[in-house]
């Protein structure tokens, strides 16, 4: 049940009446897991007793980690871990860790995996984001950052399937969610228009963004026939740093726009991170829930800076090949963690001599050096990109080595689609970068309501008028 299908416009209106008709009732929090799990039904029902079984799990061994003495929450954080991530291997790794075993040791692992006869599981929707969210639960719960009042486990289950965030995110912690269950919010008006001009917002990022102006190019660009060159190569690259973009941010406007209007607030997931200057800034600015959840459960853990520079090197080196792996179970995923791991190592290197170069040139030389820190930084997201979206290993390999050679010169011409990708990719940064002066909700609840209106209203002749067709976001996949 995508945010962009029809079949979740019925669906959540169907819960806004049923909401607001609860919304002073005992009933309402039980009304809304019950959509969650319709909703998370609509993908695939066969995974929702494991959602609901890992959930009541976590929820059991965070009760339990509360209250026991320091030798048994060790025990039961183990239990915590092994049970998530042991599922979270099962579903996404399993053939990732038999492949490369088969290629060590030809164990024929992958082989009895595949033989027929043997269940072939597909991956369940959110599994990655379900998971993390649960683990920090049990993770606060032994570092005694939960409050001490025993959860219900009603509050819990809504808590780890709340619909909005369910499949993609932005990754919840417990302490900003159970404060609003506690208080159970309703919307009023400001915050129903609000959620709904967000949600629509969301849409335009995907269907006339990510689905009509970057992804027609990216295929393309990206297929496995292609041969590239120079400039095919970083319009490749361009597209899809513009397709993933648009299709993940969309999503998250429209996971905390549909919370909004139920009352409801999630934290922001992206704030105009190609107008990062350095890679410490686009992390602080790109998938802000992750890279919050890998600082504060993997590098500070690993040691982060407490402990000289080589321990927060090699911390934040395994903390970013760690969060490539998770995003997908293949070697393409794990190179594009370690190009970012590297990039920031590097940023640390050299970022203290240059803040003082630029603390000491005049006004118009310090701008320069500013704005070429910020189109490197792009350049360089943009390479670690390629990686992220390519077939496999070989293509990542050959469209990068065309990017570094400037020689090599185009085959063809520019199709309509590359031109229009490339305008819409220009028209994107320029936003990016005056986003940087200002945050999107608050100015949309300093528009007057005409010129709101007629914005939301265009964007929507868009969404409805788009020629794109119709993709599955692309972060469900993980």
């Amino acid at each position: 049940m995508p945010f962009d299908s029809f079949s979740f416009l019925l669906f959540f209106a169907s819960v806004l009446l049923l909401d607001r008709i609860a919304s002073h009732t005992a009933a309402r929090k039980p009304l809304l897991l019950i959509a969650s799990w319709v909703f998370y039904a609509g993908w695939n029902p066969l995974f929702l007793p494991m959602l609901i079984a890992t959930g009541s799990l976590d929820w059991w061994l965070g009760r339990k980690l509360i209250s026991a003495s320091k030798v048994m929450k060790n025990r039961w954080l183990m239990l915590s871990l092994l049970s998530n991530l042991g599922v979270l291997a099962y579903f996404k790794y399993r053939f990732f860790i038999a492949s490369n075993l088969d290629a060590l040791f030809d164990t024929g692992l992958l082989s009895s995996l595949q033989a027929p006869g043997v269940a072939s599981w597909v991956l369940p929707v959110g599994i990655s984001f379900y998971t993390f969210q649960s683990l920090s639960y049990c993770i606060d719960a032994y570092r005694g950052q939960l409050p001490e009042k025993p959860v219900s486990w009603l509050d819990f289950s809504l808590y780890v399937a709340f619909f909005p965030q369910l499949v993609a995110g932005p990754i919840v912690r417990f302490n900003d969610f159970y404060p609003q269950l506690a208080r159970n919010p309703r919307s009023d008006a400001a915050q129903l228009g609000t959620g709904v001009a967000l949600i629509i917002i969301g849409l335009f990022l995907k269907v006339v963004g990510a689905d009509s102006v970057f992804a027609p190019s990216t295929d393309v660009l990206f297929a496995s026939t292609v041969t590239h060159d120079f400039s095919s190569a970083w319009l490749a690259a361009m597209a899809f740093t513009g397709q993933i973009f648009c299709d993940f941010a969309g999503y998250s406007l429209c996971a905390i726009g549909a919370a909004r209007a139920l009352g409801f607030w999630l934290p922001e997931n992206f704030n105009a991170p190609y107008s990062a200057i350095g890679f410490s800034d686009f992390w602080r600015r790109w998938h802000i829930s992750l890279s919050s959840w890998l600082r504060d459960y993997l590098y500070i853990p690993l040691g982060g800076n407490r402990f000289g520079a080589l321990r927060t090197y090699v911390a934040l080196t395994l903390t970013m090949l760690l969060g490539g792996l998770w995003h997908g179970a293949a070697w393409t995923f794990v190179a594009w963690g370690a190009l970012h791991g590297l990039y920031l190592v590097l940023e640390r290197l050299v970022g203290p001599m240059l803040k003082r170069l630029h603390t000491s040139q005049p006004r118009v030389i310090a701008t320069f050096l500013r704005g070429s820190a910020w189109l490197l930084t792009l350049l360089l997201v943009m390479f670690a990109w390629v990686w992220f979206r390519a077939v496999d290993s070989v293509q990542a390999i050959a469209i990068c080595a065309q990017m570094l050679s400037p020689n090599s010169l185009p085959s063809t011409a520019l199709s309509a689609e590359s031109k229009l990708m490339a305008c819409g990719f220009l028209v994107l940064i320029a936003l990016q970068l005056a986003q940087r002066r200002f945050q999107l909700l608050a100015r949309l609840q300093t528009l007057p309501p005409i010129i709101l209106g007629l914005l939301l209203g265009l964007l929507l002749s868009a969404i409805v008028l788009s020629p794109g067709n119709a993709r599955a976001f692309i972060y469900f996949q993980f």
